[in-house]
């Protein structure tokens, strides 16, 4: 074990963090399998609109890799296939069965995942499709199978506003979580680092069969590059990877049942969620979160983010839980435009320069009700020195934004 305390960074202490409280929400009308999240799979649609498919039914497969599957979420008749550019399909839409069925696969107990064969663990993971959930550095695309990896890093914390809660995750179905680090151990070709902040406790605490690492200190000290860095840093031929604790909780639960997990755990926050409704909620995977947005969003226009606000997505507010995806974020849309706003003293305005009274105040402590607004449009990049206050790795973060502005 090992203590690690980052000392760059910067909290953004955004109003709207969801509470731990679970509810469930698994009433949804359909399921989308999102074949994009299988980045570089060259497609070979396998079904029609109108057939009906079981949960676990083989919808696509790989080209490259006939191993390679992507299997339906739910259980009922294919609605809709939608295709973007270059007819590539982009969704698979299931009208869900009330008594759906499901494919079988090939159970484990937890001690077994122990001594099972690595080539069978792989196999299992690509046939399944769960594959995708084990991510491999560099480029972050989805793990080579036939390679292994020189160690593993699940990051079971999060300092990103807002990340679904590990502990939450993990607490809820601690014999999934240790099943998933199990089976993680056998198909590694190193250690397994579990990284996650000094409070944790519970299922996370108790892990076995891992290393365990807490990171304390501002964002990104949950962020994996920060805990790769720290704990085993990359050559230029290393491979390794990485894993969210709700991705664990996902290939325990595959492996432990023999078949395709129904429900997972996402977080819902931001200061566009009303008050009541910022928590955490137990849905379908590939749900729709049509119907659980409707009720949970603010009057107003606001912006829906698959993620957090530093690196999440705008999505539309019919979108559906695609399999990597663990929290969603929404704020309000700030079109409003001050009058002489460069003169206004910054009382209630967040910054991290001291360029507003506030900052004096000290009040960048307190929670802040921020929206999309930038205050400002386009300008050119002047080198500050600014963001290497507030970046924990060895990068010369000025040049390399430069460089990227530049289509260098």
């Amino acid at each position: 074990m090992a203590d690690f305390v980052v000392k760059k960074g910067l909290d953004i202490t955004l109003e709207g963090r969801p509470s731990d409280e679970i509810e469930e929400r698994i009433d949804a009308p359909t399921a989308v399998a999102h074949p994009g999240e299988y980045r570089g799979v060259k497609q070979r649609l396998l079904v029609a609109e109108g057939d009906m498919v079981k949960r676990g039914t083989i919808l696509l497969e790989d080209k490259k890799n006939a191993r390679l599957k992507i299997r339906a979420p739910a259980g009922g008749r294919v609605d809709a296939i939608v295709r973007g550019d270059r007819r590539l399909i982009e969704q698979i839409v299931i009208r869900i069965d009330r008594e759906e069925q499901a494919e079988t696969f090939k159970s484990y107990s937890a001690d077994e995942l122990l001594s099972t064969d690595r080539k069978e663990l792989m196999a299992h993971l690509q046939d399944t499709g769960y594959l995708v959930l084990i991510r491999q550095r560099p480029f972050s695309c989805t793990a080579h199978p036939s390679r292994k990896p020189k160690s593993i890093f699940v990051n079971a914390m999060n300092t990103a506003p807002f990340g679904v809660s590990a502990d939450v995750v993990a607490n809820d179905d601690p014999e999934a979580f240790q099943a998933g680090l199990n089976a993680l151990t056998s198909v590694s070709g190193g250690d397994v680092h579990l990284c996650a902040s000094p409070g944790t406790n519970g299922a996370i605490k108790a892990a076995t069969g891992v290393k365990f690492h807490t990171f304390s200190g501002p964002h990104p000290a949950g962020n994996t590059s920060v805990h790769i860095s720290r704990v085993a840093p990359m050559k230029p031929t290393d491979l390794v990877w990485t894993l969210t604790t709700e991705a664990v909780v996902l290939l325990g639960r595959l492996l432990l049942d023999g078949s395709l997990p129904t429900t997972r755990i996402i977080a819902l926050g931001g200061n566009g969620i009303k008050e009541k409704a910022r928590k955490h909620y137990r849905v379908r995977v590939g749900g729709s979160l049509e119907r659980l947005l409707n009720d949970s969003l603010e009057s107003g226009e606001q912006r829906i983010l698959d993620g957090n606000i530093l690196s999440g997505r705008v999505v539309p507010g019919n979108d559906s839980l695609r399999l990597t995806q663990s929290a969603i974020t929404a704020i309000p849309e700030g079109r409003e435009r001050i009058l002489m706003g460069w003169m206004n003293p910054g009382v209630n305005l967040l910054s991290f320069m001291p360029a507003y009274i506030s900052t004096w105040l000290g009040r960048t402590r307190r929670t802040w009700p921020l929206n999309t607004n930038r205050n400002g449009g386009h300008r050119a990049m002047v080198l500050t020195g600014h963001y290497d206050k507030v970046m924990p790795l060895d990068i010369l973060v000025d040049y390399l934004v430069r460089a990227v502005l530049a289509g260098d």
